[in-house]
């Protein structure tokens, strides 16, 4: 984790108003776009059943993706057992920077990284923090806080999982619309016949 304080201006767009440590409140991790690590709700085959079914029912409503709730459920669900434990970096990180009310500039060592400590420096001595990164054991910036505000960035493991559950979604909503087309030209086609028959 790297930790800055700037005399700069603060915003007050929180994503979360229930914890803090130290002045900086909590994320909120139902959010759709702030994953922490859970355990999957089913087995892999299960979540490709749900979501298979998930963009026929959004096909037939007229929805697709973000714009369906049951959509962004599964990706949530299905994005966050690859998730990093970002709940566990973060405040391991807070409670490390506000513990420490002087903290020095310390660099990482391979214990660190294999249990995905962080890194932090303070460039004064102030008790608010106004910027800090947020690092996993491989690496990869799993979420910065800055001025008020949280932003998650996803991990290679994370986008190339919610990318999977793209091609499956898509390609089950796509069958579903063509399959609908095909129903209503078949109907109409029906209907057409109907009506000639009644004038011959």
């Amino acid at each position: 984790m790297r930790v800055e304080n700037c005399d700069t201006f603060t915003q007050n767009n929180l994503l979360s108003d229930t914890k803090k440590i130290g002045n900086i409140p909590s994320p909120n991790y139902n959010d759709f776009n702030f994953n922490t690590k859970k355990a999957p709700a089913m087995s892999d085959e299960k979540y490709r059943e749900a979501i298979i079914e998930q963009a026929k029912k959004d096909q037939a409503t007229g929805k697709f993706q973000s714009d369906s709730a049951g959509f962004r459920n599964l990706v949530k669900s299905y994005v966050s057992t690859v998730s990093p434990d970002r709940k566990n970096i973060i405040t391991q990180g807070l409670t490390a920077v506000f513990k420490n009310k002087y903290p020095q500039p310390k660099t990482l060592n391979l214990v660190d990284y294999l249990f995905g400590n962080v890194k932090y420096s303070k460039q004064t001595a102030a008790a608010d923090v106004s910027y800090a990164e947020f690092y996993d054991s491989n690496g990869e910036m799993v979420a910065s806080y800055s001025n008020g505000k949280w932003i998650s960035y996803g991990t290679k493991a994370e986008n190339a999982r919610e990318s999977e559950l793209w091609g499956i979604y898509n390609q089950a909503w796509n069958t579903a619309a063509r399959a609908s087309q095909g129903n209503s030209c078949a109907a109409s086609t029906n209907t057409n016949m109907v009506s000639i028959d009644k004038f011959v």
